[in-house]
């Protein structure tokens, strides 16, 4: 039995119409599915909690969305018996789909779902956060604080974005809203603690970033050498007293130019706690968590059965 979560919202309507296609594609070759349509946020993250809660037989959950799909799906999962992932892309920015090489097509990412060949066991994510109650986030892609999260935020309730996804252009909306989030962005001080020993100070920071996948907002390249099977986050740190040398750092993550990255620093770590003296915007996946000053985020190591 293939269980199907699927946000018809996705990328404004482009779930639906993928969805249709799917349904009719698994009707006319009579597979047994059950389908599981999403209305509201959250949706997605209680179908996966009611068809995994307490349950230890085997199960096959396949996202329909984009990655913030995707990312309700693994904060709802209970671990409570074997789970296997199927993922088809219908979001804007798709970067777990970019990180794997999941077709785009829907059609030939149904196929390889019934008919797998290939399995990944992937990390993920976990971030902590909340004075009085803390809050627990897991995520399959990313999770940062400060600019890429205001950046996230934005997208979230933009209506450039709306239009632009209709153009099929989204990655120009990530990039105009981007550029308007760095010019408002005012840099702050704080410190990231690696694995509990290593501690590194900044004054000047715009965002940080762990990673599990390389790629956020919809292709930035912001972590290159982020392994999704290491057990480790790998971590950005942008920050400097000038915003203006970030530009073509952020536009060399958009467009495939590494070299030398002035005002980049990269870390490695299974662990990690972040610090800001002010609070700031945070996201997992895309999803906003609000803004906070302390995160602790760790990497859960090859807990996710994919197929690819």
């Amino acid at each position: 039995m293939y269980h199907f979560i699927v946000n018809p919202n996705a990328c404004c309507g482009r779930g639906a119409r993928i969805w249709k296609k799917l349904e009719r594609q698994l009707d006319s070759a009579n597979i047994e599915y059950e389908a599981h349509l999403t209305k509201q946020q959250g949706d997605a993250r209680r179908f996966a909690g009611e068809l995994t809660e307490g349950r230890k037989e085997p199960k096959m959950i396949v996202a329909v969305g984009g990655d913030g799909t995707v990312n309700e799906v693994l904060d709802g999962i209970s671990f409570c018996g074997p789970i296997t992932f199927g993922y088809i892309p219908a979001g804007s920015g798709n970067d777990l789909a970019r990180s794997l090489r999941i077709s785009k097509n829907p059609y030939r990412a149904l196929k390889k779902i019934l008919n797998p060949r290939y399995h990944k066991l992937l990390d993920y994510g976990v971030v902590s956060y909340g004075e009085d109650v803390i809050s627990y986030r897991r995520f399959m892609v990313s999770a940062g604080i400060g600019l890429d999260a205001a950046i996230c935020h934005n997208m979230l309730h933009s209506g450039l974005r709306r239009g632009l996804s209709r153009l099929h252009l989204n990655g120009l909306s990530y990039i105009l809203i981007g550029f308007r989030q760095l010019m408002c962005a005012k840099p702050v001080k704080g410190y990231i603690l690696l694995d509990g020993v290593q501690k590194v100070e900044f004054n000047h920071i715009y965002f940080i970033s762990a990673h599990i996948h390389p790629y956020e907002g919809g292709g930035f390249k912001f972590a290159p050498k982020a392994d999704y099977s290491d057990g480790k986050l790998a971590v950005c740190v942008a920050s400097g007293s000038s915003r203006r040398k970030l530009i073509p750092v952020l536009a060399g993550a958009r467009f495939k130019k590494y070299g030398k990255r002035p005002g980049i620093r990269n870390f490695e770590c299974r662990e990690l706690v972040i610090h800001t003296d002010k609070p700031l915007a945070v996201h997992v996946d895309g999803e906003s968590c609000l803004c906070q000053q302390d995160l602790q985020i760790r990497c859960i190591e090859k807990k996710i059965r994919i197929i690819v």
